[in-house]
């Protein structure tokens, strides 16, 4: 029997995620190029496309067809998969009116365009009232949420950006973390201070030659820019489209390790992407699994292979001919050094991976008390220092390097930090499996050959799309679901060899 509601149901995800893609277009352009003027015009673009995807979504005969599709049956695996993401999507969608939608999407693109100023004068009394009118939305959104589908609300706004995730096993996974870092940072700090210092280069690096390296780099992991775009932007991320990928990065032209590594993190993303299952391109199960699951291959490259000893024996050549430098601070030695420096420190997104987890598990509570009404938005940059200086020993000087850093509270975001550090976990259990399965992976690294490794992830986890969860996809790859062992024993391997 041929199951002609599951065909109409494809018919109508297609046009839903097209239209997704289009504005994530628009949402890269808003990032990197479009001029100041432009934000109350393009907030009103993405609004619309919102709308439009809300209504397509949420329409009486999506429900319909997904019933109908349901008890005809006759799907094979992948379908029945991607039916389930349909449900997934559908039941988070008609959770909330499009009045809900729009306002929500107006209110975050207002809030972000503020802060985008205010974050540069450490102003947050300046972004204190959008941001307050943006929280208030998201909590009526997650309450909505929470009727909907049984969840608590943090757990309804976690579950759209990590299908399936809860806090109470989350919970589970950061008080392990938090029990094993403070104790060890305190032993990497002391084993650092007894060894000779790295030596640091002198910059100035000018931001051509930056890029210049960062594309060098990306292509040889393997990045194809037939399909995609290096730009700049004030927060580097991974947008566009599987088809065209668009990364952006910041340049300090006196440290060209941020930008650099921030290049190799955000190829992570975009090879996952290029990798996903072209066969279900805009359908739900063709996407990237979740947001751990995202992470995981950006820290993969990273932090696994992309500050490793191994890996400097390739790169640290080219990056000193990048620059037309040479010497004892361009050694691999000198740069493994530097790059896996562990320092207590206020930013986030330059944090080494042993405080890393403790930035993310102050944002957490944070958002978990903001969004079930625990603390005040009014009350963050205090909640914030304090926390701060709690987990990991400093205390930011100005809200700029403290609770203005990130953007994603600002544009909207909620529930969705604890999944950096699941990605942190994923990866290392991941690669750890990846070298034990092929020990090609680990002979390549050093030579520059990236495809063992990129042939694994590709059977592995990116061709996999969203065809079944995380947790069945890691005990498929490694054997047992998401635990902290292979990150602890990452961290002690690396920080305190024998």
């Amino acid at each position: 029997m041929t199951n002609i509601a599951y065909a109409d149901l494809e018919s109508r995800f297609r046009r839903i995620l097209t239209l997704r893609d289009a504005g994530e277009i628009l949402h890269w352009d808003y990032a990197t190029i479009m001029p100041p003027g432009g934000a109350s015009g393009r907030a009103d673009q993405l609004a619309e496309l919102e709308a439009v995807r809300h209504g397509l979504l949420t329409a009486p005969e999506t429900g319909d067809l997904l019933a109908q599709a349901e008890q005809t049956g006759d799907l094979e695996s992948w379908q029945l998969a991607n039916l389930a993401a349909m449900k997934h999507m559908w039941a988070h969608s008609t959770a909330l009116s499009e009045g809900q939608v729009t306002a929500l999407s107006r209110a975050s693109s207002a809030c972000e365009t503020i802060w985008r100023t205010a974050r540069a004068e450490a102003d947050f009394a300046a972004v204190l009232e959008p941001l307050e009118k943006l929280v208030e939305l998201v909590r009526e959104g997650a309450k909505a949420k929470s009727d909907a589908l049984g969840l608590s609300p943090y757990d309804a706004l976690l579950d759209e950006y990590e299908p399936g995730g809860r806090s109470a096993d989350i919970d589970a996974q950061f008080a392990v973390l938090e029990d094993f870092l403070p104790g060890f940072l305190n032993q990497v700090l002391d084993r650092q201070a007894q060894q000779p210092a790295a030596i640091v280069p002198e910059g100035p690096f000018p931001e051509a030659a930056q890029r210049a390296l960062g594309i060098q780099l990306m292509e040889a992991l393997g990045f194809d820019f037939d399909h995609g775009r290096l730009d700049t932007s004030l927060h580097p991320f991974c947008g566009g489209t599987a088809e065209d990928v668009r990364i952006t990065t910041r340049y300090d032209e006196n440290d060209y390790s941020s930008a650099l590594m921030g290049v190799l993190h955000e190829t992570g993303h975009a090879l996952y992407e290029r990798g996903l299952p072209t066969d279900w391109r805009y359908q739900p199960v063709g996407d990237a699994l979740g947001m751990a699951t995202h992470e995981s291959q950006s820290l993969l490259i990273e932090m696994q292979v992309c500050r490793s000893r191994a890996y400097l024996e390739f790169a640290a050549p080219l990056i000193a001919q990048a620059f037309g430098r040479s010497g004892p601070a361009w050694q691999p030695d000198n740069l493994y050094k530097l790059l896996t420096h562990v320092k207590r420190g206020f930013i986030r997104v330059d944090a080494d991976e042993v405080t890393y987890p403790l930035h993310v598990i102050l944002r957490y509570r944070l958002e978990k008390a903001v969004i079930g009404g625990d603390l005040k938005v009014a009350d963050l940059p205090a909640a914030w220092n304090d926390g701060m200086e709690k987990l990991l020993g400093v205390r930011p000087p100005d809200d700029r390097e403290g609770c203005m850093q990130d953007i994603h509270w600002y544009d909207g975001a909620w529930g969705y930090f604890p999944t950096y550090t699941l990605g942190a976990m994923t990866a290392a259990q991941l690669f750890a499996a990846a070298r034990e399965a092929q020990p090609a992976i680990g002979k390549g690294i050093p030579k520059g050959d990236f495809k063992p490794l990129m042939a694994w992830l590709g059977d592995s986890v990116h061709s996999l799309g969203s065809s079944m969860s995380l947790s069945e996809l890691l005990t498929r790859a490694t054997g047992r679901p998401l635990d902290a062992a292979a990150f602890i024993s990452h961290l002690k391997s690396r920080y305190l060899p024998d």
